[in-house]
């Protein structure tokens, strides 16, 4: 499968997100600049943390208008595969790929920290990995995280099964405590109504491998690739488990060579 990572100026979890990708999961990436109009006939495209456009306005308000942003929806709209992380989530309310805003973190700090996070509907293209209650633990990275819907639109959310994540304790116990950044419904992630976008602001591409205290993460990525075999009648084989690929040396960053 081929994997597009959409680099904007500011991102800083581009990288880290090419490297889970090709490197851990084994599978073909490629950068995404900002102002490209070609996808390069990707399978999945992922939108990284960072503070695209130094977060000037509002995170993501300004990176919307990017030309690529219009291929993305282009390509949302027939049906591919986005996912947005952290920043990446953010781009995609302000682009209108998923409803609802977010807010500053009810402690109106920055929130660097592992977090648990339960699988509310593992029946998706981005969760089929993992089972319904199952607890994950991946870091977060942001101020803005505090997500925000009215009650009409949680509604919605709630009745489509369209909240994949919510925060959690260890046990998978949802608490006032356990929800950092104070988003309502302790919504950590969430698709559209038509279940091929997620944003979600947990970093899976942070936690997709051992020396980095958790491997929960490649369940996102996983799931994604099992979702695609089956779309594309490639079967139920799992290139990636039980399978070190070597290690590929990343690109020069974009712009220098």
């Amino acid at each position: 499968m081929k994997f597009g990572v959409v680099v904007f100026p500011g991102s800083n979890c581009d990288y880290d997100t090419f490297h889970a990708l090709q490197n851990v999961m084994g599978q073909e990436t490629v950068f995404l600049w900002h102002k490209e109009h070609d996808l390069q006939r990707v399978d999945c495209v992922v939108l990284p943390g960072g503070f695209s456009y130094g977060d000037y306005l509002r995170s993501g308000a300004i990176a919307r208008f990017s030309p690529i942003m219009r291929e993305v929806k282009k390509f949302a709209d027939s049906g591919g595969l986005v996912l947005g992380i952290c920043n990446g989530f953010q781009i995609l309310l302000e682009a209108g790929l998923l409803p609802g805003a977010m807010l500053r973190n009810k402690n109106l700090k920055f929130l660097c920290q592992h977090v648990h996070i339960r699988i509310e509907n593992n029946r998706t293209a981005f969760s089929n990995a993992g089972h319904r209650g199952q607890v994950l633990r991946i870091p977060i990275a942001h101020f803005d995280g505090n997500y925000y819907a009215p009650p009409d639109l949680l509604s919605g959310l709630e009745k489509n099964g369209q909240i994949i994540f919510r925060y959690c304790d260890e046990k998978g116990k949802l608490s006032e405590a356990a929800n950092v950044n104070g988003s309502v419904h302790s919504i950590a992630g969430l698709i559209n109504r038509q279940g091929n976008v997620l944003g979600m602001m947990p970093h899976p591409e942070r936690a997709a491998e051992k020396i980095l205290g958790s491997e929960d993460g490649k369940i996102i990525f996983q799931s994604i690739l099992n979702y695609l075999e089956k779309k594309k009648g490639t079967g139920k084989k799992k290139a990636t488990r039980g399978v070190r690929p070597a290690v590929s040396p990343l690109p020069p960053l974009i712009g220098t060579s």
